[in-house]
């Protein structure tokens, strides 16, 4: 089965696939592939980090970006290594399978990506982001977006909502945010990797969605930064909770982690009420079994599971981040993660000692 979700994934996602062979770099066990599939939004850092990974440690990672439920759903099966999700599972999913570990592996922005003829800077408060995908608004001329944009030239045209099509850790981070800001978005709509948008278009993942956007005039819908950076779409700054207009960045992604993080990871940094944030940043995790010995997977599938694991929160991994576009991760947030891969085991015994 594993083998046939390799093949598959080829046809349907990118790979960081580097061509190797011989022993890990430690010499302490044979290179491995690996394999994982899930979320869209970390996948250009992901390809140079898995790379990265095959130069430094000999073992070859195949991911494919099908989206966070898709991943999720693949790990539940047991058939891939780890789950990439933006998404952290609630406790109802993780009720629902084995005990697993969330490790965060970088953070990032969703933004508002827009096509809009002749207008270079877009300021967005998180209410009229909700009605715009509400259909409340649907004018890019309405009353509270010139208000909002003074000295912006809106045009009388209506307004396209760009949303995924698939389930989706960048939907949940955006509508999380959404419910946050909007009462009548938790009301209507609520928030979820899947969410039933009113109207608009739909697009798979983020490089369908501003594939979308890049060629429809008049558009707007919710993307991972990187994308809406590499089609060259123009994106909004958007009010935080201070009231402060950002523009999403390292140091504004970053500001919006400041608080506290719980021990598993598991948190929400949207509308994060702290100088200089950026209201829709979000942490990215890698989701892998506290119990490693499944499906056939041997002791050195484990070990190099951990070993990429701990190559993405090591310093020269982090420092990819912002060259690419995302932000490094706190240390608490890394501090935390290696103390809960202590808890990984192969046959009840823990890998890291």
């Amino acid at each position: 089965m594993k083998n046939i979700f390799k093949s598959a994934m080829t046809m349907v996602a990118a790979l960081a696939f580097v061509s190797c062979g011989g022993n890990a770099t430690n010499g302490s066990r044979e290179a491995q592939e690996l394999s994982g599939a899930g979320a869209t939004f970390p996948l250009p850092f992901y390809n140079v980090v898995f790379e990265k990974f095959a130069e430094v440690n000999g073992d070859v990672v195949a991911y494919g970006g099908i989206g966070s439920g898709g991943g999720v759903r693949n790990l539940r099966d047991k058939i891939v290594d780890f789950a990439g999700s933006d998404a952290f599972l609630s406790d109802k999913e993780m009720a629902e399978m084995a005990p697993v570990v969330h490790i965060p592996t970088c953070m990032g922005a969703v933004v508002l990506a827009y096509n809009l003829d002749g207008v270079k800077e877009l300021k967005l408060s998180g209410e009229i982001i909700a009605d715009i995908f509400a259909g409340n608004i649907k004018m890019w001329n309405d009353e509270r977006l010139v208000a909002l944009n003074p000295d912006v030239k809106l045009p009388n045209e209506s307004i396209i909502p760009v949303f995924r099509s698939d389930g989706s850790g960048t939907t949940f981070v955006f509508t999380d945010y959404l419910t946050k800001v909007s009462p009548m978005w938790k009301e209507k709509y609520g928030a979820g990797k899947s969410v039933n948008f009113p109207s608009g278009q739909a697009a798979k993942g983020n490089p369908g969605v501003a594939g979308v956007i890049k060629q429809t005039k008049n558009s707007i819908g919710y993307v991972g930064s990187e994308y809406a950076f590499a089609q060259k779409i123009p994106y909004a700054k958007i009010k935080n909770q201070r009231g402060e207009i950002v523009e999403p960045n390292a140091a504004s992604i970053s500001a919006a982690a400041s608080g506290v993080i719980p021990t598993d990871t598991r948190c929400s940094i949207t509308n994060a009420d702290a100088k200089g944030a950026y209201p829709i940043s979000t942490f990215t995790w890698m989701i892998i079994y506290k119990e490693q010995n499944y499906s056939d997977r041997s002791k050195e599938q484990a070990l190099a599971t951990l070993d990429l694991v701990q190559y993405i929160l090591s310093d020269e991994a982090q420092n990819i981040t912002s060259e690419v576009h995302y932000a490094p991760l706190p240390a608490k947030a890394k501090e935390l993660s290696m103390t809960n891969l202590k808890s990984v085991t192969y046959d009840g015994v823990a890998i890291l000692q």
